[in-house]
């Protein structure tokens, strides 16, 4: 009796383990199911095979197809802000911080695109979706905080010019930034040249940057 407990107490760690990995792994595949075909065109059957699973395990860890996409979408955002924490913002003199932000963002959409696909997908559905985090609207409230923090910075050593929302200066980066690349194939075909290049890229990300500077110089 004493060795068959032994073995379910060292076979409890390892199904803890597959359990997470699973999950992790459905969610990976989900995100980019959901990236590449939206909502209506990802479909369950597609994410069980990609993600070597039964379908039964799907609504076992999140419920519904749609509480998988909401798993996705706030995955999406806390990596986001996770990563935006990371840059250590309030170590940098007030202008360099911002900078340093707009250059973040700019890069974090020259990795990756899967969080302006979802974004662009839950727009289109008016956010229905994200409505029913009951997280989602509070994982903003520390870059804006920080946000907030460099500019009452620059405005008390002369650097930045008074009266800027923190709220309203990260929309504006995260806008101009993120415009340029949910629009890259319309405007390669606008302007007659491959936006996707490097120098392509390089100059806009250079622009955008010059851009804020001048937007919040005193």
């Amino acid at each position: 009796m004493d060795e068959v407990k032994e073995a379910d107490a060292a076979a409890k760690p390892i199904r803890r383990r597959d359990s997470a990995g699973t999950r992790a792994r459905i969610l990976n595949v989900a995100t980019r199911e959901f990236s590449n075909k939206g909502y209506e065109g990802a479909k369950t059957d597609d994410i069980a095979d990609r993600a070597r699973i039964n379908k039964r395990m799907i609504y076992h860890y999140f419920s519904s197809k749609e509480q998988l996409y909401l798993a996705v979408l706030e995955s999406a955002y806390e990596r986001a802000r996770s990563a935006e924490q990371k840059i250590e913002l309030d170590q940098l003199e007030p202008l360099r911080a911002l900078a340093r932000f707009t250059e973040f963002t700019f890069d974090s959409f020259v990795r990756d695109r899967t969080f302006i696909n979802l974004l662009a997908t839950e727009n289109r559905q008016r956010a229905k979706v994200l409505k029913k985090s009951a997280k989602v609207n509070t994982m903003n409230s520390p870059v804006i905080a920080a946000i907030g923090r460099i500019l009452e910075k620059g405005e008390a050593d002369g650097t930045i010019r008074p009266g800027l929302d923190a709220r309203q200066l990260w929309i504006t980066i995260i806008g101009i930034c993120y415009f340029f690349f949910s629009n890259v194939y319309t405007l390669s075909v606008i302007f007659d040249a491959d936006m996707e290049q490097p120098d392509q890229i390089a100059e806009r990300r250079t622009h955008v940057v010059e851009f804020v500077l001048r937007g919040v110089k005193a």
